[in-house]
């Protein structure tokens, strides 16, 4: 399959002093205070922090959700926002260049697998049969390839997970936000997650953020950043192998 919009662009992503405000005046609340983070291809970075610290708002400035107030990030070596958006078409940024995973797969149920990956590219605009030989490529990197014509409801939790991550890789973007892909799973499948995020992040050279309160899986993590109070603080990780 040829080359997806997220491919070879690599340098990850880079956020340099971002701020959210909310509200104005005197209920004005800042919910980020200038943080920083730099996340390099092939990396999985975990995100921590206790509600109300700002993880929130922080993922859904990176995926182009909401607009910050101020700061600069750079995704895949281009400037996206730099007090204001520096792409027009944000819903195409989002598809193409940003892979989303969340705590529900959120798959759609009357697609079979093949197709709710094969699905973005796809809307994409690549050819549908080009789409689906990449979809099976993705499955089969998943270890759910067998599973390829099933519908979702069929597939457990674990089963869900993978396809969504594969779903998440299918344009090949330079970034994977995950939001507590693990929460809902128990510790042999959640750390089967954490394996398989390890493996595409090295593989496809994914820069991968996951927001996390799951203590099965923050072992895992190289590199941590903690948030608190809007701001974020870098620490070394265990780094632990999963087996």
């Amino acid at each position: 399959m040829d080359q997806g919009p997220g491919q070879g662009q690599g340098q990850g992503i880079r956020i340099e002093g971002l701020w959210k405000r909310y509200g104005e005046g005197d209920a004005a609340v800042d919910a980020l205070k200038g943080v920083d983070m730099t996340v390099a291809p092939g990396e999985v970075v975990g995100l921590i922090g206790p509600s109300g610290s700002g993880k929130t708002t922080l993922l859904k400035c990176l995926g182009a959700v909401i607009e910050p107030t101020r700061g600069r990030m750079i995704l895949g070596g281009e400037v996206i926002y730099d007090a204001g958006w520096k792409i027009k078409d944000l819903r195409t940024l989002r598809r193409d260049r940003i892979g989303f995973v969340f705590q529900a797969p959120y798959l759609i149920p009357f697609l079979d697998v093949t197709d709710n990956v094969a699905l973005l590219p796809m809307l994409a605009g690549h050819p549908n049969d080009q789409a689906r030989e990449r979809a099976r490529e993705l499955l089969q990197a998943m270890d759910v390839s067998h599973r390829a014509q099933a519908e979702p409801s069929t597939l457990s939790g674990g089963e869900q997970q993978r396809v969504a991550i594969a779903r998440a890789l299918a344009n090949r973007p330079p970034v994977i936000l995950a939001d507590e892909p693990t929460a809902p799973l128990d510790s042999e499948r959640a750390l089967t997650v954490m394996r398989i995020l390890h493996d595409m992040a090295h593989q496809y050279q994914t820069a991968i953020i996951v927001v996390t309160h799951d203590e099965k899986i923050i072992p895992t993590f190289k590199r941590i950043y903690r948030i608190r109070d809007g701001q974020t603080f870098e620490e070394a990780g265990e780094g632990r192998e999963i087996a």
